[in-house]
C-alpha cells in the first residue's frame, strides 16, 4: 500500500537523503508499494490522542518562503475532530501579529505536531488551512466551542494522510541534527483540511 504522508513528504531530495543514509529501500518497501493509499484519514487512535492534548505546534510558510512556527494551546478538546479528514480550533486575537493567518492566505499548506511528552508519543499532520470569522454569541456550525464573550476566527483543517504508531530507530538515527524529546534530557530531535497525518509515533 502507498503511505499518504510519504507521497507528500518524500520529495526527490528527501529520497536522495534517504539513499545516502541507507534507509531508502526500507521506506520504499513499506511506504510506497501498491496503488491503495493508507493513512489518509484519522483513525480511532488518532482521534483519542487529539482529544487528550492541550497544545500543538503549527508550521506555515510565508510568501518569502520562510517557515513560521506557532504554538497553540487550550483545555483538552480545544482541537476538534469534525470528521476523519477535518480538524478545527478557535484562534483568538492574541498579539495581533496574525503571521500564521496571513501566511495561510498566501499558501494554505500547514503542518501540525502534537506531542504527549509523558508517554513519548507524537502525531504529525499535514493539511490545508481555511479561516472563518465569527462574532460573540454567534457560534459557527461544527466550529470549536468558544467563550461567548470572545470574538475570533475559526480555523478548519483537512487531512490528506496519517501514519501508524511506530518505534523510533536507535543507533544512527539518534544524530545530533535530530531532535529528541525533552523528557529524555537531550536535544529535542480556519477552515482547512489535512491531506496527510503522519500518525502516532514514539518519540
Amino acid at each position: 500500500m502507498s503511505h499518504a504522508f510519504a507521497a507528500i513528504a518524500f520529495t526527490p531530495s528527501v529520497k536522495a537523503a534517504q539513499q545516502r543514509d541507507g534507509s531508502r529501500a526500507g521506506y520504499a518497501r513499506n511506504f510506497e508499494t501498491g496503488t491503495e493509499v493508507f493513512n489518509d484519514r484519522l483513525g480511532d487512535a488518532e482521534v483519542d490522542f487529539i482529544a487528550a492534548q492541550r497544545s500543538f505546534t503549527m508550521a506555515t510558510v510565508s510568501e518569502t518562503a520562510w517557515p513560521y512556527l506557532q504554538h497553540r494551546g487550550g483545555p483538552r478538546g480545544f482541537l476538534k475532530v469534525l470528521d476523519d479528514r477535518t480538524l478545527a480550533f478557535a484562534d483568538f486575537a492574541g498579539n495581533r501579529q496574525l503571521v500564521s493567518v496571513g501566511n495561510a492566505a498566501g499558501n494554505d499548506r500547514v503542518a501540525l505536531i502534537l506531542v504527549d511528552y509523558a508517554n513519548r508519543v507524537r502525531l504529525k499532520v499535514l493539511g490545508r488551512l481555511g479561516i472563518t470569522d465569527w462574532a460573540p454569541h454567534d457560534p459557527l456550525p461544527s466550529a470549536p466551542a468558544t467563550d461567548p464573550d470572545d470574538q475570533g476566527q475559526g480555523l478548519r483543517l483537512e487531512l490528506p494522510a496519517t501514519h501508524p504508531r511506530s518505534h523510533r530507530r536507535r543507533g544512527r538515527a539518534a544524530r545530533a541534527r535530530r531532535a529528541r524529546c525533552p523528557h529524555r534530557g537531550a536535544r529535542s530531535p480556519t477552515r482547512g483540511a489535512f491531506p496527510a497525518c503522519a500518525g502516532l509515533s514514539r518519540c
